[in-house]
């Protein structure tokens, strides 16, 4: 699985490369466009859950050719934004660095301003109720 979220780089997308717990394996990289095809430059680590994973810092709008090194042996991810056959042949998964339109919506809170006291100068209407 692949997963975006927003980078605190402004102008990057963090893409997180995942593969599952049950895949055994003794090395696992993720080789692609954005390492220049390095099969040693992003290693997926298992973490405790199992997963195997490994995160880039993708430039916002950047599609990226990639596919899996696992242990000598290459794969493809059919859980990527698409595919295209290669240079030699072999058929490479495409990630591209954009967000859903969801993943950019702001949440909007209500304004709360204050005079410089500890209170809020609007307060909230709370009614009285009295007892019969």
């Amino acid at each position: 699985m692949i997963y975006k979220t927003a980078s605190p780089t402004k102008g990057y997308v963090r893409v997180v490369f995942e593969l599952p717990p049950f895949l055994w394996a003794d090395h696992i990289t993720v080789v692609g466009d954005f390492n220049n095809w390095r099969a040693d430059a992003t290693p997926l680590h298992q973490d405790r859950d199992g997963v195997w994973r490994a995160t880039v810092e993708l430039q916002t709008g950047a599609r990226c050719e990639f596919r899996y090194l696992v242990d000598g042996a290459w794969m493809t991810d059919y859980h990527a934004d698409g595919f295209v056959t290669g240079a030699y042949g072999a058929e490479n998964s495409v990630v591209n660095a954009t967000l859903p339109e969801t993943a950019l919506v702001i949440e909007r809170r209500r304004s709360l301003v204050h005079n410089g006291a500890t209170r809020p100068l609007h307060r909230p209407f709370h009614p009285v109720h009295k007892a019969a």
